[in-house]
């Protein structure tokens, strides 16, 4: 976690950008049809969020989001752990799994649509193609990376399947699986608003498409703007989970510090 005053730093860069921006706008360096003016963005913003209606919009991506990721997550890690202790079913379905990924996960958004309609679950079946496989190779990766010797180790005590995976393997994929967790949550956000954006009658996609089949640039920015803080609230849960979840790892700021 950052100190307060590399907090303060961040804040002063963040201040000099948007001031530098607003005089931009407001001299006519930047076309404010193309560029609108912050001071312009957090009005469109404060409009969004006084309407009853913005709070709906919000919890629509957000449903989309938790669901895409917690369903991607865990088919994920189940797939990763279970190949990474069976190399021979891995060996047999590594040409499917590359194959699949390989497939641009946008090309899947209107098959969806056809498949499950402009609700809910399409685009949660987005968000999930887009979070497996991130999690999946980090979930595999971690535990083919196993400390052959503390596994030999273990198994002379007597440890069992379950023991091992419990004792073992699931330790040490912990720092891989909780890396892509952070990284796939961007990822969950990115299939609900594409599927928002493709076809959708409410959700942060759909304001941001509405915005923009009007030339409203202001308005798309704003969308991206809450995007932005969306994620980073979401990084926030998952930055406290992570460390009650990996209360065994070093303190990295205390090393630092000493």
């Amino acid at each position: 976690m950052p100190r307060p005053a590399d907090r303060l730093i961040q804040l002063a860069i963040l201040a000099v950008l948007l001031g530098a921006w607003e005089i931009a706008t407001r001299t006519g360096l930047l076309d404010v049809f193309f560029f609108p003016a912050p001071s312009a963005i957090g009005a469109k913003i404060a409009e969004w969020t006084s309407d009853a209606g913005f709070l709906r919009h919000v919890s629509i991506t957000l449903t989309e989001t938790v669901l895409g990721y917690l369903i991607g997550t865990a088919l994920g890690i189940a797939l990763g752990i279970t190949l990474g202790l069976s190399p021979r079913l891995a060996a047999i379905l590594d040409p499917f799994i590359k194959v699949l990924n390989s497939v641009p996960r946008v090309v899947l958004a209107p098959l969806f649509m056809l498949w499950f309609g402009l609700g809910l679950w399409s685009k949660v079946a987005l968000a999930v193609t887009l979070v497996f496989f991130i999690t999946f190779f980090n979930a595999y990766q971690g535990v083919r990376e196993v400390n052959r010797a503390v596994l030999n180790n273990a198994r002379i005590l007597g440890a069992g399947r379950s023991q091992l995976l419990r004792h073992v393997y699931l330790p040490t994929a912990a720092s891989w699986i909780l890396s892509s967790l952070r990284t796939s949550v961007g990822f969950a956000v990115v299939g609900a608003i594409i599927g928002e954006y493709l076809g959708s009658s409410a959700g942060l996609g759909h304001l941001i498409a509405q915005a923009e089949g009007v030339f409203d640039a202001t308005g798309v920015f704003a969308g991206i703007v809450v995007l932005s803080v969306f994620v980073l609230l979401l990084d926030r849960v998952l930055d406290w989970t992570e460390k009650r979840l990996i209360t065994w790892r070093p303190n990295q700021e205390a090393e630092a510090t000493t």
